[in-house]
């Protein structure tokens, strides 16, 4: 998708992951602008057209109730007027610069275009060094500019209410996560401004050479210790090569460059010509090869920037527009819950897996092979999650069983999530944290044996944002351990 439509949705992704408690931006909400998305874009679109729809639509109701989430938007937006003055304050910067060799002599062997040149050949070896070793990756100049002009984090009101933490939340997630998505863009385009600023320096510099010649004499002399006519007139030839072959004046003999050495001098107007040919073809010219091709560059990826589609957050969204809501079967293995538990079962259920209809299946009993044997198989829609109660003992014989029978049920290719209720335990032993620390430990032991993540979560209270954070971090298989307790 093009870049105002992945900035958009990489928008709304802040918005229904930074409010995690639904706050802002309630179950509802999410279903209605996947319904009405999937209704917009029809059957028939790709995924692109339904996220970037979907996220258009999300903005459009929070920014009534949220401004600050749209003036967030707008500030992330590329400000193609910072570039215009970094362009325009470069040019006037080499044309104001101090006159060349002070006063109105100019020094053949120390001109301060050389310096101008010596810099442009710096850059355009660490340009090559940073492509081969770093991939070229941005410096700290192009860095500055892009913050400059784009990333910034968008200013929040402090207040004490919970509306304005989860506020806080989106707008301090949305600069970096669109920071990540536009980095190969805006380097391209910080590359291509910056390029244009080198040109328009070089440019200007010149300029102001020829301004100041008109209505001064500038002289050429040179003037060393340690080298002679001969040398002078070699070192020049070699510099001014590039200078000489753009305008087709040759450089003088030795005769005539010895002809000027301190106090002699000569109207410097020939020398001139010769550096500003030089400068042009050392500097402009590259320059403007540069930033044609960070333009082109710029314009490819600006027409197709790419979004992590891979996070379980668009995996979620794309597989319910192309293949409808997916399922859940929650398996418990010698466990009845509580009504209590069965509805933070369900709420933490609603929340991970959106629009997916939920099946919580009846216990299978302790060592019963004949139900496991007679489990019926899943497709590739349905993830099961098999569900314990940490107040049991691990058994391999028994639950390693069961594991391995939902295993072969599990077809999605998800990674297997275990539910492991706490409830039961923290009712009996509810400040006993060692005890509990050692079951987990040992449930965390046997599930690892099968493959499978834990979470360990109290359904009787539980803590549904850092639930859903578990079970989406565990079902995008995401490296760091398992998620830990959700309570």
């Amino acid at each position: 998708m093009d870049e105002s439509a992945a900035l958009d949705v990489t928008a709304a992704r802040a918005v229904e992951t930074g409010d995690r408690d639904r706050l802002l931006w309630t179950d509802a909400d999410r279903d209605w602008a996947s319904r009405a998305a999937a209704e917009v874009v029809g059957e028939g679109a790709g995924e692109d057209a339904f996220l970037a729809r979907r996220a258009r639509l999300v903005l459009e109701r929070i920014g009534p109730r949220q401004p600050a989430v749209t003036r967030a938007v707008r500030a992330l937006r590329w400000r193609g007027w910072v570039g215009a003055a970094v362009v325009l304050s470069a040019f006037v910067l080499g044309l104001i610069a101090d006159r060349i060799g002070g006063g109105t002599s100019i020094n053949l062997l120390a001109p301060p275009v050389f310096a101008l040149l010596v810099w442009n050949f710096v850059v355009y070896i660490t340009l090559l060094v940073r492509l081969v070793a770093f991939r070229g990756s941005p410096g700290p100049v192009r860095s500055l500019l892009i913050r400059l002009a784009a990333v910034r984090t968008p200013f929040s009101r402090r207040r004490g209410d919970d509306a304005a933490e989860a506020r806080r939340s989106i707008l301090a997630a949305l600069p970096s996560d669109w920071a990540r998505v536009a980095a190969p863009l805006y380097g391209a385009r910080a590359a291509r401004v910056l390029h244009i600023a080198a040109a328009m320096t070089a440019l200007g510099v010149i300029a102001g050479l020829y301004l100041r010649g008109l209505a001064f004499e500038y002289r050429a002399t040179w003037e060393s210790t340690f080298l002679g006519a001969d040398q002078v007139r070699a070192l020049l030839a070699a510099t001014l090569a590039p200078g000489s072959w753009l305008t087709g004046i040759p450089v003088p003999d030795a005769a005539s460059v010895a002809a000027i050495q301190q106090p002699a001098s000569e109207n410097a107007a020939t020398w001139m010509h010769l550096l500003a040919g030089t400068v042009v073809t050392l500097v402009i010219l590259p320059r403007v090869a540069l930033a044609a091709v960070a333009w082109m560059t710029e314009r490819r990826r600006a027409a197709r920037v790419s979004l992590p589609l891979s996070e379980p957050y668009y995996q979620r969204l794309v597989s319910s527009y192309v293949g409808g809501p997916g399922r859940v079967r929650v398996v418990p293995y010698s466990y009845t819950a509580s009504a209590q538990a069965r509805a933070g079962l369900d709420a933490i259920l609603s929340r991970a897996y959106p629009g997916a209809a939920v099946t919580v299946q009846a216990p299978v009993a302790w060592g019963d092979d004949r139900a496991l044997a007679t489990l019926t198989g899943s497709d590739a829609k349905e993830d099961v999650v098999p569900l314990f109660t940490l107040a049991a003992t691990p058994e391999r014989e028994a639950h390693g069983a069961f594991l391995d029978a939902i295993a072969a049920l599990h077809a999605t290719g998800n990674p297997l999530i275990a539910m492991v209720d706490e409830s039961g335990i923290r009712l009996r032993w509810h400040d006993d944290e060692q005890r509990i620390a050692g079951r987990r430990a040992a449930w965390r032991d046997l599930l690892d044996e099968h493959r499978a993540t834990a979470l360990f979560v109290d359904l009787s209270a539980p803590d549904l944002a850092k639930a859903e954070s578990a079970l989406v971090g565990a079902s995008a298989g995401r490296p760091g351990g398992p998620p830990g307790s959700a309570r």
